[in-house]
């Protein structure tokens, strides 16, 4: 064996490699990512930085929330990353934003089971396996009493002031449910409508009322999606009446809750300046539903942060990572842990 041939070309490789490296992070340079203000897109958030990182680029996460985020994107290109906007109530906004070319849709539905809607606790579908839409469970008001009027049903919506509250006012109203026998309860707070879910789990009693997904709650507790029993009723209703609430909405029709729009959104710099592979990874990157509210259960039952979660998600769930990206990326992932 030639020494001096084999150690020419291991140097020769070894330079091909720092040269790829450092060409690689050249052309990604600085990339901001938005650190979003709830759990799930903040584990995203430290997930999509740590596959940057892999790919060469230096990256920093940025502090966001929905409406905020979207508009500094839009005006001034950063952050480059915002992994998880609810783009339902600025649909028209976004589509303007992305029919211009000033952002780009990097994943249309980066989680399966997204959606907000009306849920059951298990053990009630197991006692009553008859329960099998909407208008089932609302006939059956003496199963859900309220503590408050046992004599009447209790449908638990949402705290004051979110507009999830405006659009459950409204199906009340589309659904009759003063006349069937239910009430409306307000439970005050994020932590009370959590609370009561818990205690009714805890005490094997029937709960039935409004929830979102991906969440810790969902995951928890294993609430089991309501099906309204009708289809969805069109934009205008929904829009143009129902999430207006109850009183601005004279004649609201039954509907099923509209489908939530769920987008990563990426700037002009990440999707033409981004490292080779970039735009790939974040089209694969779709979080299986069930994982994503394992995670938050995870994070609610640790007191874990975003960085946290995502460390956890990176060391304990590879057979859904390591598919988004290339081996070369995934083994440079797993020695940073």
């Amino acid at each position: 064996m030639n020494i001096k041939f084999s150690t020419k070309v291991l140097g020769a490789v070894a330079a091909a490699f720092l040269l790829s490296t450092t060409s690689n992070a050249a052309s990604c340079g600085k990339i901001t990512i938005a650190d979003m203000n709830w759990a799930s897109a903040s584990m995203m958030a430290h997930v999509d930085k740590a596959i940057l990182t892999a790919m060469g680029c230096e990256v920093e996460l940025v502090a966001g929330s929905t409406m905020p985020t979207f508009t500094s994107m839009n005006e001034t290109g950063d952050p480059d990353v915002a992994p998880e906007i609810w783009a339902n109530a600025m649909a028209d906004l976004v589509d303007s934003a992305v029919g211009a070319g000033r952002l780009h849709i990097g994943n249309a539905a980066p989680m399966t089971g997204l959606g907000e809607g009306w849920w059951l606790l298990p053990h009630t579908l197991d006692a009553h396996p008859e329960l099998t839409t909407a208008q089932a469970i609302l006939a059956r008001p003496d199963l859900f009493p309220d503590k408050e009027d046992p004599s009447k049903g209790a449908f638990h919506g949402c705290p004051a002031g979110w507009g999830c509250q405006l659009s459950n006012s409204s199906l009340y109203k589309a659904f009759d449910m003063e006349a069937l026998g239910w009430n409306l309860i307000d439970p005050g707070s994020a932590a009370g409508l959590d609370g009561s879910i818990a205690k009714a789990s805890e005490q094997g009693e029937n709960w039935f009322g409004y929830y979102w997904n991906p969440t810790s709650m969902v995951g928890k507790y294993d609430l089991q999606a309501v099906d309204f029993g009708v289809d969805y009723a069109g934009d205008d209703n929904w829009v143009g009446c129902i999430a207006l609430g109850a009183d601005n909405c004279s004649d609201p029709a039954p509907s099923s809750w509209i489908t939530s729009r769920v987008n990563t959104l990426v700037s002009d710099n990440m999707y033409y300046n981004g490292p080779t592979g970039a735009m790939d990874y974040f089209g694969d990157r779709t979080y299986p539903g069930s994982v994503m509210n394992e995670m938050l259960v995870w994070m609610d039952d640790t007191g874990g942060t975003g960085a946290d979660a995502a460390t956890e998600f990176l060391s304990s769930h590879g057979d859904t990572w390591k598919s988004w990206v290339s081996a070369d990326i995934a083994a440079s992932v797993e020695a940073s842990l």
